[in-house]
């Protein structure tokens, strides 16, 4: 093992024990808080309360078929809406025409609140599966198209003159200097995608749904369950990061040359 690997592996295990250090002490902090000042559990439930109920629904099932729920439509709606907004921000940045005849309709769309259509987009599409699908590939669409256009218009003009004048043809140079160039930015995109699908999920859960998490947040709200609520929330937080790494672990594998550091990050 390399000084620098065993260096790294160090900074690594370093920056994992101050970080579950903090979160011990903030777990500490909140479960003393609600107890010293007797704060009612439907207000704010002690840390104890919400892993307790996180435990229970795990172990009579109530949480699995609603888990199911949510990450097909986090995936679904996530694939959709990043490959239309990949296909399409192809399309803008290498036609002006395309531009000038899509891009103000596709910002105007997305300056709309997708809580304010998500209603309409439910009656549309119904109570099941599909018309979340459809509201978390709205919101999952606008950051991969805006960081595929950006990604493409940054390509170096020396590296696609130099490959035009020996003769490459338009698919050789976007292939061989343009979508290379583009990558990190596409990266960026999807991560920024993977983490908004799960909030357009449970926006659409909560419009109009018959199952998922979001569904089960309103059952336990209505119930007066605030430790139940919790319990949900910390899944869905579980679901986010999980999602989050396995997206930075292909561009990992994927960009490997490039240093993320400096890119540039197009949100929604």
């Amino acid at each position: 093992m390399s000084e620098d690997h065993r260096s790294a592996l160090q900074r690594a295990a370093g920056n994992a024990v101050l970080s579950g250090a903090v979160f011990a002490a903030f777990l500490a902090g909140w479960e003393g808080l609600v107890r010293g000042l007797g704060i009612s559990k439907i207000v704010l439930p002690p840390p104890t309360a919400v892993l307790t109920a996180l435990w229970t629904s795990l172990m009579d099932g109530e949480l699995h078929w609603h888990f199911t729920v949510t990450l097909y439509e986090i995936l679904a709606g996530f694939i959709v809406g990043s490959l239309a907004g990949l296909l399409l921000g192809i399309a803008i940045a290498l036609s002006p025409v395309m531009e000038r005849i899509f891009y103000p309709y596709i910002v105007a769309f997305q300056t709309m609140p997708k809580v304010a259509i998500a209603p309409i987009i439910v009656i549309w599409f119904g109570y099941g599966v599909t018309s979340k699908i459809v509201i978390t590939a709205a919101i999952a669409f606008f950051p991969l198209l805006a960081n595929t256009i950006i990604g493409l218009r940054s390509a170096p003009v020396d590296q696609m003159e130099m490959l035009a004048s020996y003769t490459a043809s338009r698919w050789q140079v976007f292939r061989m200097v343009r979508f290379q160039q583009a990558l990190p930015y596409i990266f960026v995109g999807l991560d920024v995608a993977i983490v908004l699908s799960v909030i357009g999920a449970i926006v659409g859960e909560f419009v109009g749904s018959k199952a998922g998490l979001g569904y089960l947040i309103l059952q336990k709200n209505f119930n007066f369950d605030m430790a139940g609520t919790f319990a949900i929330l910390i899944v869905l937080s579980l679901i986010g990061v999980a999602l989050h790494a396995i997206v930075s672990y292909a561009q990992r594998r994927i960009v490997f040359w490039m240093d993320m550091g400096g890119e540039r990050v197009i949100g929604a």
